[in-house]
């Protein structure tokens, strides 16, 4: 079969099966989505915490760490006695994948603010929580959103292993592609997860785009 007619024979197959494509990218997208929610949730107060404190930074960054580096399956396997089957293992595992590129560049965006900066703050008579909301946060936003988009893609690829654990996802077409043979229902699978990660990295990207605008528009008046 060419490239051509396998193309073909997948956009026939996700057509026939629409229904239950549109379930599962639903799946699909929740898993991705909740659970980068979440990393950035706990990974940005984490990061921030980090940057105020060498210990605390030590013994987070080590966390994020231990998350990364350990498998996604063997996170579903650690807590798949007390949660069971289903999406919410499957999420726990994607949450902890998730964090470490959000926490390392939170702590990276926060740290390469120019100190120069952060003293005429000071020297203008900012508090620490103003300084952080206003000027180092916003500076920082570039970089953090680099680790938001690099979680999000990963995420989406890494979102298939759910089938595993009956997350669902599209992960079932994939997977079972694979173990029939059938080519049309992997590909069908396969290239909408592709498509939905050029998405969200263009989603993020000019979400970015907005906030570091914004927050160039904020400093301007205090700058003048």
């Amino acid at each position: 079969m060419g490239l051509i007619d396998a193309l073909i024979a997948a956009y026939a197959y996700l057509v026939a099966n629409f229904d239950e494509f549109l379930g599962l990218l639903t799946e699909h997208l929740a898993l991705v989505l909740v659970s980068v929610t979440l990393a950035i949730v706990v990974a940005v107060p984490m990061g921030v915490l980090a940057t105020r404190n060498e210990r605390a930074k030590s013994i987070v960054m080590s966390f994020g760490n231990v998350s990364q580096t350990i498998p996604t399956l063997a996170i579903i396997a650690l807590v798949f006695p007390i949660l069971g089957l289903g999406f919410l293992p499957a999420l726990v595992g994607l949450f902890a994948y998730a964090l470490l590129p959000i926490l390392t560049n939170t702590v990276a965006g926060l740290e390469n603010v120019d100190e120069s900066t952060v003293e005429a703050a000071r020297g203008m008579g900012m508090t620490e929580n103003q300084i952080l909301r206003q000027i180092q946060l916003p500076l920082a936003v570039p970089i953090i959103f680099a680790g938001i988009r690099t979680s999000a893609v990963l995420n989406v690829g890494t979102a298939y292993l759910a089938f595993f654990i009956g997350g669902g996802g599209l992960g079932v077409w994939v997977i079972s592609g694979i173990s029939l043979f059938n080519t049309p229902q992997l590909l069908a699978g396969a290239i909408p997860g592709a498509l939905l990660a050029i998405g969200l990295d263009s989603l993020f990207g000019f979400i970015e785009g907005r906030l570091s605008g914004e927050g160039m528009a904020e400093q301007s008046p205090a700058a003048g």
